[in-house]
């Protein structure tokens, strides 16, 4: 049986996942605990932001053979649909220059020559899914020239919290992966679009999350 933390941001997220099912644990997080698949999964509602995925990974994950995260994005140009996040970065991490922003590796020096700024998921078991990198940092979206931006980044998607979970799972030696689904388009019409496409992307992304957890 393996040991499996799932994270995600808000109620709406992490209540998605396995509706209905589970115990209820009370701690620094909502947790609910289920087996299924043959497996122990622990379900956390982290809260928005690095700060708060990070945690979440450091205080639960210590006993995870594998940490993932659900829940929803913002688009820079992708499709409407639910992703495999195969790559994740920090978009707020670097070094700022007269007139730049160089981004680093979230955690390495910021001085010198950057290299890759991303950290890599484990293999996708085949769901079928499409692809992406995703760029996380502490702020929502809602700004073309901004998106234009994060878009040179090599990443089709926004959130706030993957990355961090990513840089989490590294340190604590722990594989990690991510199913995404878009709510909006990190525009102008971000805010509502968000508010009106959460519910339903959510379970979009915690079925697949299921799959995911059935492939094991």
């Amino acid at each position: 049986m393996n040991a499996v933390l799932i994270l995600a941001a808000l109620a709406e997220e992490s209540d998605a996942l396995f509706p209905g099912i589970g115990d209820r644990v009370d701690g620094p997080f909502a947790v609910r605990r289920l087996t299924a698949a043959n497996h122990s999964l622990t379900i956390a509602t982290c809260g928005l932001g690095k700060v708060n995925a990070a945690l979440a990974a450091g205080v639960l994950g210590g006993d995870a053979d594998l940490i993932l995260m659900t829940g929803t994005c913002g688009a820079l140009g992708a499709a409407p649909g639910v992703y495999w996040i195969s790559e994740a970065l920090q978009h707020d991490y670097g070094a700022a220059h007269p007139g730049s922003f160089r981004r680093y590796r979230a955690g390495d020096w910021p001085m010198g020559e950057p290299g890759e700024a991303h950290f890599v998921a484990a293999p996708d078991p085949g769901l079928g899914l499409p692809h992406a990198r995703i760029a996380s940092g502490d702020s929502f979206i809602a700004s073309p020239e901004v998106a234009a931006d994060l878009k040179s980044l090599g990443a089709t998607l926004v959130d706030m919290e993957v990355g961090a979970a990513a840089q989490a799972a590294m340190r604590l030696g722990k594989p990690w992966a991510a199913i995404k689904a878009v709510t909006d388009e990190a525009n102008g019409d971000s805010g509502g679009d968000f508010q009106a496409n959460l519910a339903r992307a959510a379970r979009a992304a915690g079925q697949e999350i299921e799959r995911l957890v059935a492939m094991l």
